[in-house]
């Protein structure tokens, strides 16, 4: 994610930490010594066989105390080095792993941020959590194994394969039949098990969306007395994602019970047929003891294998999530050759020519060919039933998302040439929900502006008629936010949202649907306020009330995604009945409720 400094023509990722590929890079004397570590460790353990053989047949079989001891000083030293690189490398692995992981959980983020609008709502929200938290857990915990084990295992494996060999060559045939079985037993499980994950995820997906959703929703829920509902709709799509995890657990379960049994099979068969070699003399059985030894770490580097694979499914389903999120192309992008706007207070011209927008994969447009000029000091009004794609005109000119067709200008700069700080430092925008961020009033009003003094704060506040209520909180401008608002009524919340947009002290202001919360009274002192406040910048305003735009220098009438009208309030009472009639409806309606 990234922020505007105090200078607001530069962005800074807020995280500050490396990606996850600079930090392969960062860490590549570490991930060295991790892969010395390793191979340390292995060569230890591949030697303590050797040293039990001679102990048995050089020392006890000779009744030598001092092979004895010096072949067991030599395995002490063995075991002791094992112990501490095995340690070293663990520790390495995992610290290199939870380091990139962080790095990963950054990226996603910062991916997060700077998808268009239209893009977070493809991927989902819910998705979007899951593959910021769940699928990067996965990758990381298979990467703690992978930095542990990855080495360790084929290393080992081959190893004591060459020693098992080099101690008798006619018993190698059981390992000629043993490590393809257990090579087929793992195969099989996991080429049966990856569908699964991915089925597993996409239902993760679908229970975080619906918990959020319920979450959001939960004063409607119980308005409506839809517990029941809800908490049926929640059991589908757990019991679902159980089902599917309890059969991939099951899949996964029989791996160690089948590694386990072709194991002991394995060691049975060895001491049957290496029995009768040690009776005929052709075996020595110091020799026959380092064979089983090496036997069985060869069956534990495939287990170690099966390891990794049981959690390999799962993690591949996870990393492919994280990179088509990663890949994706961002559709409101910088720039390669960014032009400046006009210097602040300078005053900017809006113009949108025949625009158009359509989300990805729809069958028609949200709108279609838009088209109007808003100058400094104007103020126009956009009005529409619900769903006619007032507020994707705001999200345009916010560039939360491209034109499909057209173009939108701003100082005469086409809003796809402009870096998007410069954009963001001209643009003070109030979207249809106010969602404030935890912290303290002022941390919510200089959301915009940093460098903003108490002074400005307050003045701001004066101007959304929210100084009152915040005079009335025991701290002031230090009065605590909760996380999206909510120890704010609706109305609060909407005036302190629109505050915050003005202490950027702009040159546009986009105001979407932010009066629907006030009532008349109230509605008409801000806009008083805000017109007089406001004088220098263009201003739009959303509304489906048409006493919040009645004085608007324009109105823009919204039917379908069509303009049908543009002109001042008297114009369009005469020339667009589409207006006259929204107007003789809430007149009805007011004076109904009068």
């Amino acid at each position: 994610m990234f922020v505007k400094t105090k200078t607001g023509d530069s962005r800074r990722r807020i995280s500050g930490a490396p990606t996850w590929r600079e930090r392969l890079f960062i860490y590549k004397w570490a991930l060295l010594a991790l892969l010395i570590c390793q191979m340390g460790q292995v060569i230890a353990s591949l030697l303590l066989p050797s040293f039990s053989a001679d102990i048995v047949d050089l020392g006890i079989g000779a009744q030598d105390t001092s092979a004895i001891r010096q072949y067991g000083g030599l395995m002490g030293i063995a075991a002791g080095v094992q112990l501490v690189l095995s340690a070293t490398a663990v520790f390495l692995g995992a610290f290199v792993a939870y380091r990139i992981g962080q790095s990963l959980r950054a990226d996603v983020f910062d991916k997060v941020n700077r998808l268009a609008l239209s893009q977070v709502q493809g991927f989902t929200v819910g998705s979007l959590i899951t593959r910021c938290t769940n699928d990067v857990l996965q990758v990381q915990s298979m990467l703690v194994m992978a930095f542990t084990m990855v080495v360790v295992a084929p290393i080992m494996g081959v190893g004591s394969a060459v020693m098992a060999v080099h101690q008798d060559v006619e018993l190698s045939w059981l390992l000629v039949v043993s490590v393809p079985v257990l090579a087929g037993i793992i195969g099989f499980l996991t080429l049966k098990a990856i569908p699964l994950y991915q089925r597993m995820q996409r239902q993760l997906d679908g229970v975080n969306s619906i918990l959020r959703e319920q979450i959001e929703g939960i004063r409607v829920i119980r308005a409506f007395l839809q517990q029941s509902r809800e908490s049926m709709r929640f059991g589908t799509a757990n019991t679902d994602l159980t089902a599917t995890a309890i059969h991939s657990g099951r899949l996964m379960a029989m791996i160690m019970p089948s590694l386990t049994a072709v194991m002991q099979l394995t060691s049975v068969t060895l001491i049957w047929a290496g029995a009768s070699r040690v009776r005929s003399g052709d075996l020595e059985v110091g020799a026959l003891i380092a064979f089983l030894s090496y036997v069985a770490l060869i069956l534990i580097a495939v287990m170690m294998m099966g390891l990794m694979i049981v959690m390999l499914p799962r993690a591949l389903v996870s990393a492919r999530r994280i990179m088509a999120l990663l890949q994706s192309s961002v559709e409101v992008g910088s720039p390669s050759d960014p032009k400046p706007l006009p210097p602040r207070g300078s005053g900017l011209h809006l113009r949108l020519e025949d625009v158009s927008f359509g989300y990805p994969g729809a069958e028609a447009m949200v709108i279609e060919n838009i088209s109007f000029d808003l100058g400094p000091g104007e103020v126009l009004g956009v009005i529409g039933a619900t769903g006619s794609g007032k507020s994707t005109i705001v999200n345009l000119i916010a560039r939360l998302n491209d034109p499909s067709c057209g173009r939108i200008t701003l100082g005469g700069v086409d809003l796809r040439d402009v870096a998007p700080a410069d954009l963001s430092a001209h643009i003070g925008y109030v979207p249809q929900k106010a969602y404030l961020f935890s912290g303290t009033v002022a941390d919510t009003l200089r959301l915009g502006n940093p460098d903003a003094d108490d002074a400005e704060l307050w003045t701001a506040l004066e101007i959304a008629q929210a100084a009152d209520f915040i005079r009335a909180q025991p701290q002031g401008l230090l009065s605590p936010v909760a996380q999206g608002g909510g120890n704010f009524s609706g109305g609060q919340r909407q005036r302190l949202a629109i505050a915050r947009a003005l202490v950027c002290n702009a040159d546009l202001y986009l105001l979407d649907d932010s009066f629907s919360a006030l009532d008349q009274a109230t509605d008409r002192r801000l806009r008083g306020a805000l017109r007089e406040a406001v004088s220098h910048a263009a201003t739009v305003i959303v509304s489906q009330r048409v006493a919040s735009i009645r004085d608007a220098d324009r109105i823009l009438v919204i039917e379908n995604g069509r303009a049908v009208g543009l002109g001042s309030h008297d114009t369009l009472m005469r020339e667009c009945p589409v207006y006259a009639e929204t107007v003789h409806s809430q007149t009805q309606s007011e004076e109904g409720a009068a």
